[in-house]
């Protein structure tokens, strides 16, 4: 049962794939269904946020005693993922009341706070919990049942698989994580992405000479929020690939640029990183802690923010140590300088970050003149 689902990359078409929240989804409705109805089902079908249709076949289905266990193996498309092709299993079994989802053998547990779940908790994350919990409840009101469950997701490879990856660098221990917002794994060509980018730029440039760049959804939900969006000025989405916009902006003409992100990949600017893939650099407790020691953090804060796993888990400490404002405020001196740099001497650009937790932060200097001259 192919998932044919496919974007275009340059002259290439691409086949997508489903995430591990997707499987985990499947493999516990397989599950709850043989456990609750005892049908032993020969396909499992999920439709996914993003509205596309899952259907595979389970690996297994099995009933162990009390305990029902279905299995579903990731595909990632054309995608280079480390988890395709591995078995995402769920084990279900009835309970007195509730529902209640955790992981077993190769799912991470998070062990520092800042990540989507607690520390203690198994590394499933929000969206794919609610599909898990959508999938189960369906089949509890299917088959007339009013007890609750237990459902453990597991990966038999998860815990190899997860030194390929930056668990262990972000507080992930054990194994990999469940993740997935829409259900789709979409398969990226990097030189597709920046020719993609550049196209949009070279087009935006057609009726303005002020654009707005921003890395991806959480900077296009802040710009609605905020009203940035209402400006008549063109707003272009650059992913990782901010060294290469700001090149493709020079050229295509642009003169004003604001850069509006999250603090969590705009503080890697300020090491003078342009792509903020965690696979080139993820350098953002060094930063954090660089730039706290310069604005008089003591060495025991230095350490903890050497400690974090994620920017607002740094901002959190800074916030209770009084220095957050201050050290915010040196981040963006810096970002502002490699933003110039690389932005050369024909296009004025300045950055605007915000966090989820504190939301907006601060604006580099640049940035500040640019807002005030558009509003």
């Amino acid at each position: 049962m192919a998932f044919e689902h496919y974007i275009r990359s340059g002259a290439r078409m691409l086949r997508c794939g489903y995430t591990t929240g997707s499987c985990a989804a499947l493999a516990a409705s397989g599950a709850a269904r043989l456990l609750l109805t005892g049908e032993r089902p020969e396909s499992l079908r999920l439709i996914t946020p993003k509205g596309w249709t899952v259907e595979v076949a389970p690996e297994y289905c099995t009933l162990c005693g009390d305990e029902a266990r279905c299995a579903v193996r990731k595909d990632a498309g054309d995608d280079p993922d480390v988890t395709d092709g591995c078995l995402v299993c769920a084990a279900v079994r009835k309970t007195a009341h509730g529902l209640r989802i955790d992981g077993g053998e190769g799912v991470g547990r998070v062990t520092r706070p800042g990540l989507d779940q607690p520390v203690g908790a198994a590394a499933i994350n929000t969206v794919p919990r609610r599909m898990i919990a959508a999938a189960v409840e369906e089949l509890c009101a299917e088959a007339g049942y009013g007890g609750g469950l237990s459902v453990v997701i597991s990966v038999p490879e998860g815990a190899v698989l997860s030194r390929k990856t930056f668990n262990s660098m972000l507080g992930i221990e054990g194994g990999i994580s469940i993740l997935g917002s829409s259900g789709v794994v979409e398969p990226m060509s990097e030189r597709a992405m920046i020719e993609t980018i550049e196209i949009q730029l070279r087009q935006a440039a057609e009726r303005s000479k002020r654009v707005i760049l921003t890395p991806g959804s959480y900077g296009a939900d802040y710009l609605l929020r905020t009203r940035l969006d209402a400006l008549d000025i063109p707003v272009v989405k650059c992913s990782n690939y901010i060294g290469d916009a700001l090149d493709a902006a020079a050229a295509a003409g642009f003169t004003e640029l604001l850069l509006a992100g999250h603090i969590g990949k705009l503080v890697k600017l300020a090491g003078g990183v342009m792509n903020t893939h965690s696979r080139q650099a993820d350098c953002r407790a060094e930063l954090f802690t660089a730039h706290a020691a310069l604005c008089g953090a003591d060495a025991a804060l230095c350490r903890e923010l050497m400690g974090s796993a994620t920017a607002d888990a740094c901002l959190a400490l800074l916030d209770a140590a009084g220095l957050r404002e201050r050290v915010t405020e040196s981040l963006l001196a810096a970002i502002q300088r490699h933003l110039t740099r690389r932005a050369g001497e024909g296009l004025r650009a300045g950055a605007l970050v915000f966090s989820n937790q504190y939301g907006t932060l601060s604006a580099t200097d640049e940035a500040r003149r640019l807002l005030k001259e558009w509003t």
